[in-house]
């Protein structure tokens, strides 16, 4: 297996990781940044009412986008190892 191969398979999976971990990073994010707005405007510094809404928005996201999520995961595994007699025949 040439270093080209290799650097390619460890591109397509960097990328399949950011894809997959996308929907529930984001939407965590934007929920934080409103919370953290919402607790500077009315002076709240509550540590439970800035985690509770993010676990919310993240499982929210996990049950949503999961069905694409496992998608684009299974796809990725599912082209790696249909092209594995290409990788083990050099």
């Amino acid at each position: 297996m040439s270093e080209a191969t290799i650097i390619s398979i460890v591109q397509k999976g960097i990328l399949t990781i950011i894809f997959a971990a996308a929907p529930p990073l984001i939407l965590g994010l934007s929920v934080g940044v409103i919370v953290s707005v919402f607790q500077a405007v009315t002076s709240i510094q509550e540590p439970t009412l800035a985690f509770v809404p993010k676990i919310v928005a993240v499982f929210l996201a996990i049950y949503i986008f999961g069905p694409w999520m496992l998608t684009v995961m299974r796809d990725f595994l599912s082209a790696l190892l249909l092209n594995m007699h290409n990788y083990m025949a050099h």
